[in-house]
């Protein structure tokens, strides 16, 4: 076909999918064109709901009609790859995936892809470092690839939100592509630092297209409202005033428990939703989300790339992002088929503590990073991760993380269940590391400036995406003047208060040892190991967590209001069989505060206190070991049982929890001196918040 017939054959996939008074929107027609017509590489920055996927699908069609092979669609999430696969065949293009949830299906989508029977292929990112897939799958590809497309493109640069280091392999599967093959790099949140980096990572000669951010119809809002309560309360006043569903997102797997179980107490219909939540049940939320049989779904950034429901109706955030385009990214799946609708920023005084959190976890220390390499380049075989988290202080999370993408520059190699030091040479990348942390850093403090401009928060956010269209929306509660109401109901207030004070924590025990560290190794014999415990709170929680944080830091001992309510809580746990006895974890820096604590216990649960267990060593704090194996390290011998132990059951009560290994040895050694069951009793809990 040439250039002309090419675009009359788009014209008609449009009206087929589209209906016959339908017109590509700018750029998409060009776009399509550069890749069908002209085999050019090409970047799309586009806001949310413009219609990329239209152009990797119509083009797909047009190469295929033309005799060129199958399409590669490199997309990070399954939500979105269903809904491309939905998209897909609405618009006459046959798609499979292969991931991680069908591989039973794998066989039968290599025998399509060998009988041609595949349009378009859809893939993770992970895909490319699986071996069954680079041995089965890519071989049958590679050579005939007819298009490559990079949805979400933006997740390959670590200056971008959204960083993933697998996507640092797409330039690695070019190099295995015939020469001249169209791509695409789509996206809506990248700023010009992001598009250059992945250009950088795409190659030269790209052809980008640009368009104008904003959004018509979704009217932005941003209130400072401090405390967790205040927000419960907003949130159970405005959200029955809002038409349709949404989406109410949280920084923290956490919150999102806390904040839809508020919700539903309150009469709104709301289900929690994060990385934590089963695959199965994720699209059953998804779907009723979808058809309007939920109100509200509370999530996550889970729920972000690869959700789309044209008539959201509103995006609360009941804390900030770290960043405008990672804001813009989530409050954009509002209103895109709807001529209203609402985003609105709640921003809580412990948004920083947690974004900070995020920012100092994203590139391990160089220390850690050279030790690890180190550490490998001793040792003649792969070593596994417990491994090396017996000798690094790094979690498991990050340790994979770090791992990943030392990978992917070939520095490290995957053999089996472990890792192995390549020949390549390695530095740790100082000025980059640096640049991005410094970027977050910017970045956070340009979203404490969007809750207090005066300006339009549609233009703000536009000018931080580097848009150059960027201009006054006129809906915004800035350009407006009309306000959604931010003076939630004292009562409600007081309900929420009460609320969070009525979420006790699950002490769950430890029932393996850390491996190599404890002969013999494994699971914790039953007769040594602590039953399920409690605690009062989650430090950050809102509840009860300030007077916590009060006691432990600022006023050497707990008030009675914290003892009595730790009281009520151990009442209505009613542990079984009864304890008959306290003891505590003592410590060597508040010597009093523990012993206290447990004072006050015992004098209202009318119980004895036996001080039996003492503290022969000073360790660092726990919440500076990052895994396990240090954990466990760091306390194995700091405490020992004196004296006669009754054998009844016993309270251990601590103040703080953060990995359980302190209540988890101090338990095994009150078993060993023969104590009965060992039920453990926290404050609160530091992790997790």
């Amino acid at each position: 076909m040439d250039r002309d017939e090419i675009a009359r054959r788009a014209r008609e996939l449009l009206n087929k999918a589209l209906g016959p008074d339908a017109t590509f929107r700018p750029h998409q027609l060009e776009a399509i064109m550069a890749l069908a017509a002209d085999r050019r590489r090409v970047l799309l920055v586009q806001r949310t709901g413009w219609g990329k996927s239209a152009v990797y699908f119509f083009a797909t069609r047009l190469l295929r009609d033309q005799g060129s092979g199958p399409t590669i669609l490199i997309s990070p999430l399954l939500a979105l790859m269903r809904n491309q696969m939905q998209m897909a065949d609405r618009l006459g293009v046959s798609a499979a995936t292969i991931n991680s949830s069908n591989r039973d299906a794998w066989e039968t989508v290599i025998a399509d892809l060998k009988a041609d029977r595949i349009d378009l292929l859809l893939v993770s990112p992970e895909r490319f470092n699986n071996r069954e897939f680079l041995d089965d799958v890519l071989p049958e590809l590679a050579g005939k690839t007819g298009m490559l497309v990079v949805d979400e493109v933006h997740c390959i640069s670590d200056w971008g939100h959204d960083f993933r280091p697998d996507y640092r392999r797409v330039g690695r599967l070019l190099d295995r592509m015939p020469s001249g093959i169209p791509v695409l790099g789509a996206t809506a949140t990248a700023n010009d630092r992001v598009m250059e980096d992945v250009v950088a990572q795409l190659g030269g000669g790209i052809e980008a297209f640009r368009g104008d951010l904003g959004r018509e119809g979704l009217a932005l809002h941003a209130f400072d409202i401090p405390a967790p309560s205040q927000r419960l309360a907003w949130l159970a006043q405005a959200l029955p005033d809002l038409q349709g569903s949404g989406i109410v997102y949280c920084l923290t797997v956490a919150d999102t428990v806390r904040v839809a179980n508020w919700l539903r107490q309150r009469g709104i219909d709301a289900v929690a939703y994060s990385g934590n939540t089963e695959a199965d049940e994720r699209e059953h939320i998804e779907a009723d989300l979808l058809d309007n049989r939920v109100k509200v779904v509370v999530a996550t950034s889970a729920l972000g790339m690869g959700f789309d429901k044209p008539n959201l109706s509103f995006v609360i955030h009941f804390q900030a992002p770290g960043s405008p385009i990672g804001y813009y990214q989530q409050v954009g799946r509002a209103g895109r088929a709807l001529p209203k609708s609402v985003g609105v920023l709640l921003r809580g005084r412990e948004d920083s503590d947690i974004q900070d959190y995020f920012i100092r976890n994203a590139f391990p220390p160089q220390s850690l990073a050279e030790k690890v390499i180190a550490h490998l380049e001793e040792q003649a075989r792969p070593l596994r991760l417990n491994e090396i988290m017996a000798t690094v202080n790094l979690r498991r999370s990050r340790l994979e993380q770090m791992l990943k993408i030392l990978e992917v520059e070939g520095v490290v190699e995957r053999i089996g269940s472990g890792y192995r030091r390549t020949l390549k040479r390695w530095t740790y990348p100082t000025e980059r590391v640096e640049g991005v942390t410094a970027a977050r850093k910017r970045e956070q403090e340009v979203m404490q400036a969007y809750a207090t401009t005066s300006g339009c928060l549609m233009e703000f956010l536009g000018r931080e995406l580097d848009d150059p269209n960027a201009a006054p929306c006129g809906i915004c509660m800035n350009c407006s003047g009309s306000r959604i109401s931010v003076q939630p109901d004292r009562e409600l207030v007081v309900d929420a208060v009460e609320f969070l004070r009525r979420q006790p924590i699950p002490i769950e025990p430890r029932r393996n040892w850390p491996l190599g560290l404890v002969e013999p190794s494994g699971r914790i014999p039953e007769d040594l190991r602590l039953e399920n415990g409690r605690a009062l709170c989650r430090l950050g929680d809102g509840g009860w967590s300030d007077l916590v944080r009060a006691g432990k830091y600022e006023d050497g001992a707990f008030a009675e209001e914290l003892v009595d309510a730790a009281v009520r809580l151990i009442r209505e746990w009613a542990p079984t069989p009864a304890p008959a006895w306290i003891t505590y974890v003592p410590s060597l820096t508040r010597e009093t505060l523990v012993a206290d604590l447990a004072a006050g216990l015992g004098r209202r649960l009318g119980l004895p206190v036996q001080a039996v267990v003492q503290k022969v060593s000073q360790n660092s704090p726990q919440k500076e070991m990052q895994n396990s194996a240090q954990q466990y390290r760091n306390v194995a011998d700091c405490f020992r049982v004196v004296g006669p132990v009754s054998a009844e059951p016993v309270l251990l009560v601590d103040d703080l929890f953060d990995s359980r290994w302190t209540l988890t040895v101090v338990g095994a050694a009150l078993r060993q001196a023969g104590s009965g069951l060992v039920f453990p009793f926290a404050l609160a809990a530091a992790v997790g918040t």
